[in-house]
């Protein structure tokens, strides 16, 4: 063999092993990244499956004299007068495609005056919003509001309707 034959198959063979090489590290970096992703989709599936199998619960009742676009309470309070709008926001945590919450509000001798359900879809915490208000205001005396989930007692409030 000539020395040209004997250059030109060492480069031949150094060619063979940079694509060899080349063909493993990519073979690697892909492997790698393919585990990665895997990790992040269980990851992710564990997080909406935590999520979703969490039952809803009543986390806290708020009352307050005015409620924002959120839904939320703003000037919390248990003590109103007559004239004044008696807002509730009823927070809840965890995730179902429906859930009730009822509340009913009775006076101090037992009697109801107002009664409201709203079903929720919540996907985490949620905030729901009930109020009661009359025309000619509410009796002065002092109340409740109980918030029933999904038909079972979840927690009550009292308040007072004062004169100024």
């Amino acid at each position: 063999m000539n020395r040209d034959t004997e250059r030109e198959i060492a480069m031949k063979n150094s060619s063979i092993r940079v694509t060899i090489v080349a063909l493993c590290l990519m073979t690697a970096v892909g492997v790698t990244a393919c585990q990665k992703k895997a990790a992040q989709t269980e990851t992710s599936s564990d997080a909406t499956t935590q999520t979703q199998s969490q039952p809803v619960e009543v986390a806290h009742i708020d009352l307050g004299k005015g409620v924002g676009a959120d839904n939320r309470v703003t000037d919390q309070s248990d003590a109103f007068t007559p004239g004044e709008t008696v807002y509730a926001t009823i927070v809840t945590n965890g995730s179902a495609p429906s859930a009730e919450i009822k509340t009913v509000w009775t006076y101090q001798d037992g009697q109801i005056v107002d009664e409201s359900v709203r079903t929720i879809a919540p996907n985490g915490e949620a905030a729901t919003e009930f109020h009661i208000t009359k025309p000619a205001g509410l009796p002065i005396g002092k109340y409740k509001v109980e918030v029933f989930l999904n038909g079972a007692s979840a927690g009550t409030k009292d308040f007072e309707v004062k004169r100024s």
